[in-house]
Protein backbone atom coordinates (compact mmCIF):
# COMPACT_ATOMS: atom_id res chain seq x y z
CA UNK A 1 0.00 0.00 0.00
CA UNK A 2 2.81 1.95 1.13
CA UNK A 3 3.99 1.68 -2.49
CA UNK A 4 1.33 2.75 -4.17
CA UNK A 5 1.32 5.58 -2.08
CA UNK A 6 4.51 6.50 -3.29
CA UNK A 7 4.05 6.11 -6.93
CA UNK A 8 0.79 8.18 -7.27
CA UNK A 9 2.69 11.11 -5.35
CA UNK A 10 5.76 10.71 -7.65
CA UNK A 11 3.31 10.35 -10.62
CA UNK A 12 1.31 13.77 -9.40
CA UNK A 13 5.10 15.47 -8.62
CA UNK A 14 5.56 14.30 -12.34
CA UNK A 15 2.77 16.47 -13.47
CA UNK A 16 2.82 19.30 -11.15
CA UNK A 17 6.35 20.23 -12.07
CA UNK A 18 5.88 21.67 -15.85
CA UNK A 19 5.38 25.71 -16.24
CA UNK A 20 2.35 27.01 -14.77
CA UNK A 21 -0.32 28.77 -17.21
CA UNK A 22 0.20 31.98 -17.89
CA UNK A 23 -2.91 33.63 -16.50
CA UNK A 24 -3.85 35.55 -19.60
CA UNK A 25 -4.38 31.90 -21.18
CA UNK A 26 -7.12 30.34 -18.21
CA UNK A 27 -8.61 33.58 -18.39
CA UNK A 28 -8.91 34.29 -22.05
CA UNK A 29 -9.97 30.02 -22.33
CA UNK A 30 -12.32 30.80 -19.30
CA UNK A 31 -14.03 33.81 -21.32
CA UNK A 32 -14.53 32.13 -24.38
CA UNK A 33 -16.09 29.30 -23.14
CA UNK A 34 -17.88 31.25 -20.92
CA UNK A 35 -18.59 33.48 -24.31
CA UNK A 36 -19.85 30.33 -26.46
CA UNK A 37 -22.29 28.90 -24.12
CA UNK A 38 -24.05 32.46 -23.26
CA UNK A 39 -24.73 32.94 -27.40
CA UNK A 40 -25.85 29.03 -27.79
CA UNK A 41 -27.93 29.78 -24.61
CA UNK A 42 -29.38 32.94 -26.20
CA UNK A 43 -27.74 35.59 -23.74
CA UNK A 44 -26.16 38.03 -26.16
CA UNK A 45 -25.49 40.74 -23.69
CA UNK A 46 -23.11 38.10 -21.85
CA UNK A 47 -21.97 36.67 -24.86
CA UNK A 48 -20.33 40.27 -25.63
CA UNK A 49 -18.80 40.86 -22.17
CA UNK A 50 -17.21 37.36 -22.62
CA UNK A 51 -16.26 37.92 -25.88
CA UNK A 52 -14.76 41.47 -25.13
CA UNK A 53 -12.77 39.92 -21.88
CA UNK A 54 -11.30 37.21 -24.11
CA UNK A 55 -10.01 39.30 -26.56
CA UNK A 56 -8.77 41.93 -24.39
CA UNK A 57 -6.86 38.58 -22.51
CA UNK A 58 -5.55 37.53 -25.50
CA UNK A 59 -3.93 41.10 -27.04
CA UNK A 60 -1.58 41.60 -23.97
CA UNK A 61 0.14 38.67 -26.28
CA UNK A 62 0.96 41.40 -28.87
CA UNK A 63 0.41 37.88 -30.85
CA UNK A 64 -2.59 38.67 -33.87
CA UNK A 65 -2.23 34.79 -34.74
CA UNK A 66 -4.20 34.36 -31.30
CA UNK A 67 -6.19 37.07 -31.62
CA UNK A 68 -7.34 35.27 -35.57
CA UNK A 69 -7.75 32.05 -33.21
CA UNK A 70 -9.91 33.78 -30.46
CA UNK A 71 -12.50 35.38 -33.39
CA UNK A 72 -12.51 32.16 -34.95
CA UNK A 73 -14.23 30.65 -31.40
CA UNK A 74 -16.87 33.49 -31.35
CA UNK A 75 -17.48 33.04 -35.75
CA UNK A 76 -17.92 28.76 -35.29
CA UNK A 77 -20.68 29.99 -32.18
CA UNK A 78 -22.16 31.72 -34.59
CA UNK A 79 -21.92 28.72 -37.72
CA UNK A 80 -23.54 26.27 -35.34
CA UNK A 81 -26.30 28.81 -34.70
CA UNK A 82 -26.79 28.92 -38.24
CA UNK A 83 -25.59 32.42 -38.74
CA UNK A 84 -24.02 32.84 -41.69
CA UNK A 85 -22.34 36.43 -41.85
CA UNK A 86 -18.88 37.34 -42.50
CA UNK A 87 -16.49 36.99 -39.44
CA UNK A 88 -16.05 40.82 -39.20
CA UNK A 89 -13.44 39.91 -36.03
CA UNK A 90 -11.49 37.06 -37.95
CA UNK A 91 -10.93 39.32 -41.03
CA UNK A 92 -9.36 41.97 -38.90
CA UNK A 93 -6.52 39.52 -38.29
CA UNK A 94 -6.60 37.30 -41.33
CA UNK A 95 -3.20 38.22 -42.46
CA UNK A 96 -1.58 37.46 -39.26
CA UNK A 97 -3.31 34.14 -39.29
CA UNK A 98 -1.65 30.91 -39.04
CA UNK A 99 -2.29 28.36 -42.39
CA UNK A 100 -4.61 26.07 -39.80
CA UNK A 101 -6.76 28.83 -38.31
CA UNK A 102 -6.69 30.49 -42.10
CA UNK A 103 -8.20 26.56 -42.82
CA UNK A 104 -10.21 26.51 -40.47
CA UNK A 105 -11.74 30.29 -41.59
CA UNK A 106 -12.25 28.59 -44.67
CA UNK A 107 -14.29 25.63 -43.38
CA UNK A 108 -16.75 27.93 -41.62
CA UNK A 109 -17.59 29.60 -44.64
CA UNK A 110 -18.49 26.81 -46.10
CA UNK A 111 -15.33 26.73 -48.80
CA UNK A 112 -12.42 24.63 -47.90
CA UNK A 113 -9.85 23.49 -50.68
CA UNK A 114 -9.25 19.45 -50.75
CA UNK A 115 -5.50 20.56 -49.85
CA UNK A 116 -6.53 22.88 -46.44
CA UNK A 117 -8.83 19.32 -45.09
CA UNK A 118 -5.86 18.36 -43.70
CA UNK A 119 -5.24 21.34 -41.52
CA UNK A 120 -8.24 21.26 -40.10
CA UNK A 121 -8.84 20.36 -36.42
CA UNK A 122 -9.43 16.61 -36.48
CA UNK A 123 -13.04 16.09 -35.89
CA UNK A 124 -13.63 18.12 -38.91
CA UNK A 125 -11.51 16.20 -41.71
CA UNK A 126 -13.96 13.55 -42.54
CA UNK A 127 -17.22 16.11 -42.84
CA UNK A 128 -15.21 18.04 -44.24
CA UNK A 129 -14.68 15.71 -47.22
CA UNK A 130 -18.01 14.06 -46.64
CA UNK A 131 -21.04 14.44 -49.60
CA UNK A 132 -24.47 14.94 -48.88
CA UNK A 133 -24.93 11.15 -48.46
CA UNK A 134 -22.07 10.32 -45.91
CA UNK A 135 -22.55 13.91 -44.26
CA UNK A 136 -25.07 12.13 -41.27
CA UNK A 137 -22.91 8.97 -40.92
CA UNK A 138 -19.66 12.34 -40.31
CA UNK A 139 -21.55 13.71 -37.68
CA UNK A 140 -22.76 10.75 -36.28
CA UNK A 141 -18.98 9.84 -35.33
CA UNK A 142 -18.82 13.65 -33.39
CA UNK A 143 -19.33 13.31 -30.15
CA UNK A 144 -19.13 16.61 -29.00
CA UNK A 145 -22.38 18.17 -29.13
CA UNK A 146 -20.72 21.79 -30.09
CA UNK A 147 -18.30 20.30 -32.85
CA UNK A 148 -21.62 18.38 -34.54
CA UNK A 149 -23.12 21.86 -34.88
CA UNK A 150 -20.54 23.68 -36.09
CA UNK A 151 -19.85 20.61 -38.60
CA UNK A 152 -23.77 20.85 -39.71
CA UNK A 153 -23.50 24.15 -39.76
CA UNK A 154 -21.00 23.94 -42.30
CA UNK A 155 -22.54 21.39 -44.53
CA UNK A 156 -26.17 23.15 -44.46
CA UNK A 157 -24.52 26.43 -45.87
CA UNK A 158 -22.74 24.15 -48.41
CA UNK A 159 -25.79 22.36 -49.74
CA UNK A 160 -25.05 18.77 -47.98
CA UNK A 161 -26.68 18.80 -45.24
CA UNK A 162 -29.49 16.20 -45.11
CA UNK A 163 -32.66 15.89 -43.34
CA UNK A 164 -31.12 13.43 -41.00
CA UNK A 165 -27.66 15.16 -40.54
CA UNK A 166 -30.86 18.52 -39.86
CA UNK A 167 -32.40 16.37 -37.08
CA UNK A 168 -28.70 15.32 -35.47
CA UNK A 169 -27.99 19.21 -35.40
CA UNK A 170 -31.44 19.81 -33.97
CA UNK A 171 -31.18 16.67 -31.50
CA UNK A 172 -27.77 18.08 -30.20
CA UNK A 173 -29.10 21.47 -29.55
CA UNK A 174 -31.85 20.19 -27.44
CA UNK A 175 -29.88 18.06 -25.65
CA UNK A 176 -27.45 20.92 -24.31
CA UNK A 177 -30.46 23.24 -23.40
CA UNK A 178 -28.95 25.91 -26.38
CA UNK A 179 -31.51 28.06 -27.57
CA UNK A 180 -29.94 29.70 -30.39
CA UNK A 181 -29.20 26.72 -32.33
CA UNK A 182 -32.17 24.95 -31.71
CA UNK A 183 -34.98 27.49 -32.77
CA UNK A 184 -32.90 28.00 -36.01
CA UNK A 185 -32.67 24.13 -36.53
CA UNK A 186 -35.88 23.24 -35.85
CA UNK A 187 -37.13 26.31 -38.08
CA UNK A 188 -35.16 24.35 -40.83
CA UNK A 189 -36.70 21.07 -39.86
CA UNK A 190 -40.19 23.11 -40.45
CA UNK A 191 -39.31 24.19 -43.71
CA UNK A 192 -37.46 20.98 -44.82
CA UNK A 193 -40.91 19.27 -43.90
CA UNK A 194 -43.35 21.68 -45.86
CA UNK A 195 -41.52 21.06 -48.87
Amino acid sequence: MRWLLLVTAAMLAACASGPPVPDWQDNAKSALDRGTEAYLEGNTRVADVEFARARSEISRTGRLDLMARGELVRCAARVASLVFEPCAGYESFKSDAAAPERAYAEFLAGRISAQDVAMLPPQYRTVAIASADSAAAALSALEDPLSRLIATGVLFQSGRASPAAVALAADAASAQGWRRPLLAWLGVQLALSQK
